[in-house]
């Protein structure tokens, strides 16, 4: 039998994304921003142990041990729901049981916790036997180590096949999603994916809810930003990305809320979303996300930027 999960913890609409943590935001703006998303009512958290390894003279593990670091000092590890990631650390590609079990060992210590709530693959591992990888995160659940497990950046027919394999085997099993999502990347997710999350029961957490902060709206042709960030979201600045900020920033104006809070809006107004990941360097920019997670759009407001953002039939790319 598969080991009974608990029940699905009661999270805050918005998911704080830890990438920015030793990345754009040294320790002490960390904590400020983890302070006020906690003043705020917030209690769900999601890093991994490769953030931020990309960044030079990093090794990754930064993030998950800032935020270690944070809830020891504040006290508060058992109000947080700790999301983090396995599959992409330099030296821990991938999901053989060997890379799963060495890198939960990792992420507890940096974590300095006991268990993390919601563990994802990373990424899919086509390399690896699903048996293996769930067999190994099933026995992490049993321990008490994992909580529960999830999966990133999987496509919706091996995510049917990972949960056939759990179901099969008596495994735990994927309890929820973390797609690219966001207004103006709809396709990868709506569709099987999407089908599956729904079928299946499943909880959807959307990364890149701002589309690398271009529905902020700070990102404008010929304005230059200085962020690291902005080469990313420069990838939106077409006739398409430029008409979809538009309209998100009319329903902003309506409803007298920053375009950031009405992008989480909208993510949270479709099926299977219960809570999107974003990031804030400040706690200037967490003020404007915030209000996304009390915000509810008109359906006005919903056909509106339905209309201007609905994909065409084309996916998206990992």
């Amino acid at each position: 039998m598969p080991p009974t999960a608990p029940a699905a913890p009661d999270v805050f609409p918005i998911c704080l994304g830890g990438n920015v943590f030793g990345w754009t935001a040294d320790e002490a703006q960390s904590f400020a921003v983890l302070d006020a998303y906690a003043a705020a009512g917030g209690n769900f958290i999601d890093t991994a142990d490769m953030y931020s390894a990309w960044v030079a003279g990093h090794d990754g593990g930064e993030s998950e041990a800032i935020i270690g670091r944070w809830m020891e000092a504040r006290g508060c590890r058992d109000r947080m729901v700790i999301a983090t990631k396995v599959g992409q650390l330099r030296g821990l590609e991938g999901l053989s049981a060997a890379t799963i079990r060495t890198a939960a060992e990792g992420s507890l210590r940096r974590l300095r916790t006991d268990r993390i709530d919601l563990y994802y693959a990373h990424r899919d591992d086509p390399g690896t036997p699903l048996p293996e990888s769930l067999g190994a995160f099933d026995a992490l659940v049993r321990e008490g180590k994992v909580r529960r497990i999830a999966a990133s950046n999987y496509t919706g027919a091996r995510l049917a096949e990972a949960l056939a394999v759990s179901d099969g085997g008596g495994l735990a099993r994927f309890s929820a999603i973390q797609p690219h999502y966001n207004l103006v990347h709809r396709g990868e997710y709506e569709g099987e994916l999407a089908g599956v999350c729904a079928r299946e029961g499943m909880a959807c957490h959307p990364y890149f809810a701002l589309a690398k902060g271009f529905l902020t709206g700070k990102y404008r042709p010929g304005v230059a930003v200085d962020s690291p960030r902005s080469r990313g979201a420069s990838q939106y600045l077409d006739a398409r990305g430029m008409g979809i900020l538009a309209a998100v920033e009319a329903v902003a104006a309506l409803r007298g809320v920053a375009p950031a809070a009405v992008a989480i809006a909208w993510l949270r107004a479709q099926p299977t979303v219960v809570a999107p990941i974003a990031s804030a360097r400040t706690t200037a920019q967490l003020a404007e996300i915030l209000p996304g997670a009390a915000l509810r759009l008109e359906a006005g407001d919903l056909a509106a930027l339905d209309a201007v953002s609905r994909p065409h039939g084309a996916q998206g790319a990992h």
